[in-house]
């Protein structure tokens, strides 16, 4: 009976958030509280499968980032960037978006787009280019620097919690291959945009003549969101050295910016995405429920008969399938379903670690393959319809999609090269 009911409050939870008829966190918590409430397990049993490392770190890092966009960084950055290659279109797509992949592996992929997203308007604007050209390179770059470190993409954060890999881990092991992805994507970006990315001379001077200083709002908080942000990234970078969780260092930089910035508690608490957070909760029980009675075990031991224990066939089939369900499918509960599933593949005695990477690659860089397929690329579509350049599901996966096939090949590649033979 509980191995139904959990089942079968799954699927619907997932359904509903599939369908985006009701909200995905009230649909989390709402399944949440029937595996309570149908006695699959008690309400302690529930906490305790809650991940509040991986909370923590979003916590932290929402506090983090909430102060520093007020010191208009960001902002300076993407003006700058423009200036130092002379107004040219392309440079500019390959500046901006170069600074969104080094920004969404340290910062949350949708704050780094909603920071960089309204300076791209301003240069589009003036340049009077159409702005999609500049948006899907950019869409595609969040959720590329989001692949490569630990903090990057939430779906990270929890299978470095659950397998204990480190921030170094992730850079060492997934940077080379999103480096790699990276110029192959933007030497295609190149000829499919060439024509659409025309300017004239005095188009180009325009934007020479912006004034990134001005972009600036508070030099001295800027000086301090900096000191705290190297303390913090270096803490990400040693804290398994240190015996510190990645929750404690993010939530201690906050702490300590906080401190230091003196900002208002309660505007600085209004940037933390709680709906988000909650929605990590529910989910976090409705997979345990799951794993309680046994449907993520079986469903191990299904894969391993499949593969039969064979480390290549395994990490081809999860990084591909992992991506194809995230191309569609939310990123996270995808992931917090899989976590379980590749926990009990190393009690079947498979080596695991390679495995790590593969849906890491998988779910994160499957989120370019549909509008829908990461939050940041809802997020930039909403801002572009409100400035007048609706960017549509058809319009957006007649180039996301292809593109993610083409990454997902190269990761298969690198993964059987380095790690599965």
């Amino acid at each position: 009976m509980q191995f139904v009911a959990s089942i079968t409050i799954f699927v619907v939870v997932m359904a509903l958030i599939i369908s985006e008829k009701v909200n995905r966190t009230v649909a989390a918590l709402a399944g949440a509280c029937l595996v309570v409430l149908f006695k699959i397990m008690t309400f302690q049993q529930a906490l305790s499968y809650i991940d509040f490392n991986t909370l923590g770190v979003l916590v932290g890092m929402m506090i983090i980032v909430g102060i520093v966009k007020n010191t208009g960084a960001f902002e300076y950055l993407a003006i700058f960037a423009a200036k130092k290659v002379k107004g040219d279109p392309w440079k500019i797509i390959l500046s901006l978006s170069l600074i969104t992949a080094v920004i969404s592996g340290i910062l949350d992929n949708v704050t780094t787009v909603l920071l960089i997203v309204p300076m791209t308007f301003v240069i589009t604007d003036t340049l009077d280019l159409n702005p999609i050209p500049f948006l899907i390179p950019e869409i595609i770059a969040s959720n590329l620097g989001g692949t490569a470190t630990l903090i990057g993409d939430p779906p990270n954060i929890m299978i470095g919690s659950a397998s204990n890999l480190g921030f170094m881990d992730f850079l060492v092991n997934l940077w080379p291959i999103i480096a790699i992805i990276f110029v192959v994507l933007f030497l295609i970006f190149k000829m499919l945009f060439r024509k659409q990315l025309a300017i004239s001379e005095e188009k180009r001077q325009e934007i020479l003549n912006f004034d990134e200083k001005k972009a600036l709002k508070d030099i001295p908080l800027l000086k301090k969101s900096i000191a705290v942000l190297v303390l913090v990234i270096a803490g990400f970078f040693f804290h398994t050295q240190l015996g510190l969780t990645s929750a404690m260092v993010a939530l201690s930089g906050a702490a300590l910016l906080l401190l230091l910035s003196g900002a208002s508690v309660d505007e600085v608490f209004l940037n933390v995405e709680w709906p988000t957070l909650f929605f990590f909760g529910g989910l976090f029980v409705l997979v345990g429920a799951l794993e309680k009675v046994g449907v993520i075990n079986d469903l191990a031991t299904v894969v391993v008969h499949l593969t039969k224990n064979n480390l290549l066939l395994a990490g081809v089939v999860l990084i591909w399938f992992a991506a194809l369900a995230s191309s569609v499918l939310d990123n996270i509960p995808f992931v917090a379903t899989l976590i379980p599933l590749i926990k009990a593949l190393g009690v079947h005695g498979m080596s695991i670690t390679p495995l790590w990477w593969a849906i890491s690659l998988g779910a994160c860089l499957g989120g370019n393959g549909t509008l829908i397929g990461a939050s940041a690329n809802v997020v930039v579509s909403g801002l572009a319809e409100k400035h007048g350049c609706k960017l549509s599901f058809a319009e957006y996966t007649k180039y996301g999609f292809p593109l993610m096939i083409v990454s997902i090949l190269l990761s298969t590649i690198y993964l059987i090269v380095f790690y599965l033979v």
